[in-house]
């Protein structure tokens, strides 16, 4: 499967928007503040973006946001419109309700990429059983919980420490401190979901 491994920053730079792939240096130190042309942009000039290309840029948008190449994307669309519910919310729900998103929510990364890396190292586990697949879709009443070994790691309590300070974690998550762990308790909302983006725009890309 292949995977980006090319600078975050000139990502943020190609869909003009922060899209805190490296967590809270993106808050803080973002290429984007300084340097807010898109790549190759002085090399050629670049007109007034079609339908077909306003609907691409938002499904890359999320697509980057997620981590996620473009067939396991896809494919995660083609389940949301298999809901009976709206596509494009069932899209954001399944896609927040993946373990590692739920572990950055919960504090124990600082980014998506960072979530990725503690599940597949096996330090993660759900209900008690240890899952190294990030792509996995946690249920409401699920308990996610990171290796106690963890707590220790400087990148670990570093997110914690922000998570806590900033009161990051979203009212579906009951996060437990001492246990190092936080529980699902409901399925988000959509106003609770954290991917800023226009839902119904990537639904009709998929759609043409």
């Amino acid at each position: 499967m292949s995977r980006y491994t090319g600078p975050n920053c000139k990502l943020c730079r190609r869909e003009q928007v922060k899209l805190f792939l490296k967590g809270e240096k993106c808050a803080t130190k973002c290429t984007l503040d300084k340097r807010a042309s898109p790549p190759g942009a002085v090399k050629m000039r670049r007109g007034k973006v079609s339908e077909y290309g306003l609907r691409l840029r938002e499904k890359q948008k999320l697509r980057k946001m997620v981590g996620m190449n473009e067939t396991s994307f896809a494919r995660v669309v083609e389940a949301a419109s298999r809901a009976p519910m709206s596509t494009g919310e069932e899209l954001l729900r399944l896609l927040e309700m993946r373990l590692d998103n739920i572990c950055r929510r919960l504090g124990f990364a600082a980014s998506t990429k960072a979530a990725r890396q503690l599940v597949l190292h096996g330090h993660v586990k759900v209900s008690g059983k240890a899952v190294n697949i990030p792509s996995y879709v946690v249920k409401a009443g699920d308990v996610i919980s990171l290796d106690p070994r963890m707590k220790e790691n400087t990148a670990v309590k570093l997110s914690l420490e922000t998570a806590q300070k900033k009161s990051q974690r979203p009212s579906f998550l009951e996060f437990n401190e001492d246990g190092l762990s936080g529980k699902v308790l409901r399925v988000p909302d959509r106003t609770e979901t954290s991917f800023p983006v226009n839902e119904q725009l990537i639904v009709e890309y998929y759609s043409r």
